[in-house]
Protein backbone atom coordinates (compact mmCIF):
# COMPACT_ATOMS: atom_id res chain seq x y z
CA UNK A 1 0.00 0.00 0.00
CA UNK A 2 1.37 3.12 -1.33
CA UNK A 3 2.63 5.43 1.77
CA UNK A 4 -0.39 8.39 0.86
CA UNK A 5 -3.01 5.80 1.12
CA UNK A 6 -1.82 4.83 4.48
CA UNK A 7 -1.84 7.84 5.67
CA UNK A 8 -5.48 9.48 4.25
CA UNK A 9 -6.71 5.59 5.67
CA UNK A 10 -5.10 6.49 9.14
CA UNK A 11 -6.48 10.37 9.00
CA UNK A 12 -9.92 8.84 8.40
CA UNK A 13 -9.80 6.55 11.62
CA UNK A 14 -8.46 9.56 13.44
CA UNK A 15 -11.03 12.13 12.59
CA UNK A 16 -13.87 9.19 13.34
CA UNK A 17 -12.56 8.70 16.87
CA UNK A 18 -12.29 12.36 17.77
CA UNK A 19 -15.52 13.57 15.81
CA UNK A 20 -17.79 10.99 17.56
CA UNK A 21 -16.21 9.93 20.34
CA UNK A 22 -19.14 10.50 22.39
CA UNK A 23 -21.60 8.56 20.23
CA UNK A 24 -19.37 5.82 20.34
CA UNK A 25 -18.16 5.42 23.85
CA UNK A 26 -22.24 5.55 24.63
CA UNK A 27 -22.15 2.24 22.94
CA UNK A 28 -18.96 0.82 24.77
CA UNK A 29 -20.10 0.28 28.62
CA UNK A 30 -19.82 -3.34 28.94
CA UNK A 31 -16.69 -6.31 27.53
CA UNK A 32 -17.56 -8.37 24.61
CA UNK A 33 -18.50 -12.17 25.74
CA UNK A 34 -15.13 -12.85 23.67
CA UNK A 35 -13.12 -10.63 25.89
CA UNK A 36 -14.83 -11.93 29.42
CA UNK A 37 -14.53 -15.31 28.50
CA UNK A 38 -10.34 -15.10 28.05
CA UNK A 39 -10.62 -12.83 31.71
CA UNK A 40 -12.41 -16.00 33.09
CA UNK A 41 -9.66 -17.70 31.84
CA UNK A 42 -6.39 -15.93 33.31
CA UNK A 43 -7.54 -15.48 37.06
CA UNK A 44 -4.44 -14.73 38.23
CA UNK A 45 -2.43 -11.40 38.93
CA UNK A 46 -2.53 -9.03 36.32
CA UNK A 47 0.58 -7.80 34.61
CA UNK A 48 -1.43 -6.15 31.49
CA UNK A 49 -1.29 -3.94 28.97
CA UNK A 50 -4.34 -3.42 27.27
CA UNK A 51 -3.47 -1.45 23.56
CA UNK A 52 -6.75 0.13 22.25
CA UNK A 53 -8.46 1.07 25.68
CA UNK A 54 -10.73 2.79 24.65
CA UNK A 55 -13.10 4.44 27.44
CA UNK A 56 -11.88 1.36 29.99
CA UNK A 57 -14.46 -0.85 29.79
CA UNK A 58 -11.89 -3.83 30.11
CA UNK A 59 -10.38 -1.70 32.80
CA UNK A 60 -13.73 -1.71 35.00
CA UNK A 61 -14.56 -5.40 34.42
CA UNK A 62 -11.27 -6.41 36.03
CA UNK A 63 -11.91 -3.72 39.37
CA UNK A 64 -15.41 -5.65 39.35
CA UNK A 65 -13.79 -8.83 39.68
CA UNK A 66 -11.86 -7.78 42.02
CA UNK A 67 -8.32 -8.22 39.98
CA UNK A 68 -5.11 -6.97 41.28
CA UNK A 69 -1.94 -6.26 39.99
CA UNK A 70 -0.92 -3.73 37.44
CA UNK A 71 -3.01 -2.45 34.59
CA UNK A 72 -1.83 0.07 31.71
CA UNK A 73 -4.98 1.11 29.18
CA UNK A 74 -3.96 3.17 26.34
CA UNK A 75 -5.42 4.79 23.49
CA UNK A 76 -4.29 7.22 20.97
CA UNK A 77 -8.15 9.07 21.80
CA UNK A 78 -8.26 11.82 24.29
CA UNK A 79 -11.53 12.24 23.99
CA UNK A 80 -11.88 8.61 25.00
CA UNK A 81 -9.40 8.57 27.50
CA UNK A 82 -11.41 11.41 29.42
CA UNK A 83 -14.56 9.21 29.44
CA UNK A 84 -12.09 6.57 30.88
CA UNK A 85 -10.85 8.91 34.00
CA UNK A 86 -14.15 10.17 34.64
CA UNK A 87 -16.11 6.76 34.65
CA UNK A 88 -12.81 5.87 37.05
CA UNK A 89 -14.03 8.22 39.84
CA UNK A 90 -17.24 6.00 40.16
CA UNK A 91 -14.45 3.19 41.48
CA UNK A 92 -12.83 2.40 44.51
CA UNK A 93 -9.45 0.85 43.35
CA UNK A 94 -7.53 -1.01 45.46
CA UNK A 95 -4.50 -0.60 46.42
CA UNK A 96 -3.20 -4.57 45.63
CA UNK A 97 -4.11 -2.74 41.67
CA UNK A 98 -2.29 -0.40 40.11
CA UNK A 99 -4.55 1.31 37.00
CA UNK A 100 -3.24 3.98 34.96
CA UNK A 101 -4.75 5.54 31.10
CA UNK A 102 -2.07 7.02 28.97
CA UNK A 103 -2.03 7.88 25.40
CA UNK A 104 -0.16 6.18 22.79
CA UNK A 105 -0.76 6.78 18.97
CA UNK A 106 -0.01 3.31 17.45
CA UNK A 107 0.15 5.22 14.04
CA UNK A 108 3.58 7.31 15.46
CA UNK A 109 6.90 5.89 14.91
CA UNK A 110 7.63 6.13 18.35
CA UNK A 111 5.07 4.78 19.95
CA UNK A 112 7.12 2.12 21.63
CA UNK A 113 8.61 4.98 23.39
CA UNK A 114 5.45 6.09 25.18
CA UNK A 115 5.00 3.11 27.18
CA UNK A 116 7.13 2.27 30.44
CA UNK A 117 10.26 0.29 30.02
CA UNK A 118 9.02 -3.24 31.24
CA UNK A 119 7.77 -5.89 29.46
CA UNK A 120 3.91 -7.29 30.18
CA UNK A 121 3.03 -10.67 31.23
CA UNK A 122 -0.73 -9.82 29.45
CA UNK A 123 -1.00 -7.87 26.09
CA UNK A 124 -4.67 -7.38 24.21
CA UNK A 125 -5.31 -5.37 21.60
CA UNK A 126 -9.38 -5.72 21.32
CA UNK A 127 -10.76 -4.53 18.09
CA UNK A 128 -7.72 -2.95 16.87
CA UNK A 129 -5.73 -4.55 14.88
CA UNK A 130 -8.03 -4.34 12.45
CA UNK A 131 -8.25 -0.67 12.24
CA UNK A 132 -4.29 -0.62 10.86
CA UNK A 133 -3.80 0.17 7.22
CA UNK A 134 -1.55 -2.28 4.94
CA UNK A 135 -0.17 -5.80 5.60
CA UNK A 136 3.17 -4.36 6.48
CA UNK A 137 2.41 -2.18 9.24
CA UNK A 138 0.23 -4.69 10.99
CA UNK A 139 3.25 -7.04 10.50
CA UNK A 140 5.51 -4.42 11.89
CA UNK A 141 3.56 -3.82 14.91
CA UNK A 142 2.99 -7.11 15.96
CA UNK A 143 6.98 -7.97 15.79
CA UNK A 144 6.86 -4.86 18.29
CA UNK A 145 4.31 -6.96 20.81
CA UNK A 146 6.79 -10.01 20.66
CA UNK A 147 9.40 -7.25 22.12
CA UNK A 148 6.92 -6.70 24.77
CA UNK A 149 5.74 -9.59 26.47
CA UNK A 150 7.50 -11.33 29.26
CA UNK A 151 8.44 -14.62 28.99
CA UNK A 152 5.83 -17.34 29.36
CA UNK A 153 3.11 -14.47 28.62
CA UNK A 154 -0.04 -13.86 25.77
CA UNK A 155 -1.46 -11.69 23.49
CA UNK A 156 -4.84 -11.33 23.27
CA UNK A 157 -6.34 -10.18 19.52
CA UNK A 158 -9.86 -9.94 18.35
CA UNK A 159 -10.84 -8.59 15.03
CA UNK A 160 -14.58 -8.10 13.01
CA UNK A 161 -15.77 -10.29 11.28
CA UNK A 162 -18.34 -8.05 9.02
CA UNK A 163 -18.51 -10.30 6.62
CA UNK A 164 -20.28 -13.12 9.10
CA UNK A 165 -23.38 -9.96 9.62
CA UNK A 166 -26.14 -9.09 7.50
CA UNK A 167 -26.95 -5.91 9.11
CA UNK A 168 -23.13 -4.45 8.60
CA UNK A 169 -22.40 -5.61 5.65
CA UNK A 170 -24.75 -2.97 4.13
CA UNK A 171 -22.91 -0.03 6.14
CA UNK A 172 -19.46 -1.07 3.67
CA UNK A 173 -19.15 2.11 1.36
CA UNK A 174 -17.35 2.78 -1.86
CA UNK A 175 -13.32 3.72 -1.56
CA UNK A 176 -14.41 6.61 -4.05
CA UNK A 177 -16.22 8.28 -1.11
CA UNK A 178 -12.67 9.31 0.14
CA UNK A 179 -10.59 10.53 -2.89
CA UNK A 180 -8.71 6.62 -2.99
CA UNK A 181 -9.70 4.24 -5.96
CA UNK A 182 -10.15 0.92 -4.78
CA UNK A 183 -7.31 -0.67 -6.69
CA UNK A 184 -5.24 1.33 -3.90
CA UNK A 185 -5.99 -1.05 -1.12
CA UNK A 186 -5.26 -4.51 -0.09
CA UNK A 187 -7.65 -7.70 0.07
CA UNK A 188 -9.95 -7.43 2.76
CA UNK A 189 -9.82 -3.85 3.05
CA UNK A 190 -13.64 -1.73 3.57
CA UNK A 191 -14.76 1.77 4.92
CA UNK A 192 -17.38 0.61 6.77
CA UNK A 193 -20.19 4.18 8.47
CA UNK A 194 -21.17 4.50 11.76
CA UNK A 195 -24.65 4.63 12.22
CA UNK A 196 -25.31 4.66 16.22
CA UNK A 197 -26.86 7.67 17.61
CA UNK A 198 -25.01 10.46 17.59
CA UNK A 199 -24.50 13.26 20.34
CA UNK A 200 -24.91 16.99 20.00
CA UNK A 201 -22.02 18.79 17.92
CA UNK A 202 -21.32 15.37 16.10
CA UNK A 203 -22.16 16.00 12.78
CA UNK A 204 -20.54 14.93 8.90
CA UNK A 205 -20.05 11.80 7.64
CA UNK A 206 -19.00 9.30 9.87
CA UNK A 207 -16.79 6.60 8.26
CA UNK A 208 -13.79 4.26 9.76
CA UNK A 209 -11.32 2.06 7.78
CA UNK A 210 -11.50 -1.80 9.16
CA UNK A 211 -9.72 -5.02 7.34
CA UNK A 212 -11.47 -7.94 7.48
CA UNK A 213 -9.28 -11.13 8.62
CA UNK A 214 -9.26 -14.47 7.61
CA UNK A 215 -8.40 -16.95 9.86
CA UNK A 216 -5.31 -18.13 8.25
CA UNK A 217 -4.38 -14.60 7.90
CA UNK A 218 -4.11 -13.83 11.52
CA UNK A 219 -2.02 -17.14 12.32
CA UNK A 220 0.14 -16.36 9.42
CA UNK A 221 0.76 -12.52 11.14
CA UNK A 222 0.88 -14.16 14.31
CA UNK A 223 3.64 -16.55 12.69
CA UNK A 224 5.82 -14.07 11.09
CA UNK A 225 6.13 -11.84 14.33
CA UNK A 226 7.52 -15.26 15.81
CA UNK A 227 4.60 -16.53 17.91
CA UNK A 228 2.64 -19.62 18.22
CA UNK A 229 -1.14 -20.03 17.94
CA UNK A 230 -2.19 -21.07 21.20
CA UNK A 231 -5.97 -20.91 20.84
CA UNK A 232 -8.70 -19.58 18.26
CA UNK A 233 -12.71 -18.75 18.56
CA UNK A 234 -15.51 -17.08 17.09
CA UNK A 235 -17.69 -14.97 19.69
CA UNK A 236 -19.92 -11.60 20.16
CA UNK A 237 -22.69 -10.31 18.36
CA UNK A 238 -26.45 -11.98 18.01
CA UNK A 239 -24.81 -15.05 16.03
CA UNK A 240 -21.78 -15.65 18.24
CA UNK A 241 -19.43 -15.13 15.43
CA UNK A 242 -18.86 -11.03 14.94
CA UNK A 243 -15.51 -11.59 16.14
CA UNK A 244 -12.50 -13.45 15.97
CA UNK A 245 -10.29 -14.32 18.75
CA UNK A 246 -6.80 -15.56 19.18
CA UNK A 247 -4.13 -16.12 21.93
CA UNK A 248 -0.69 -16.06 20.74
CA UNK A 249 2.26 -17.20 22.87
Amino acid sequence: MKDWVIEKIALINQEFYQTFANSFSSTRYRVQPGVARLLNQNTGSLDWLDIGCGNGTLAFACLEMGRTGCYLGCDFSQELLEDARKILTNYTVPAELQLEFRQVNLNSTAWLGELPQKHWLQISLFAVLHHIPAQDKRQQLCRSLRGLLEPGGQVFISVWQLQNSARLLPRIKPWEMVGIPHHEVEEGDVLMDWRAGRQDGENGEALRYVHIFSEKEMSDLANQAGFQVKDSFYSDGHEGNLGLYQIWT
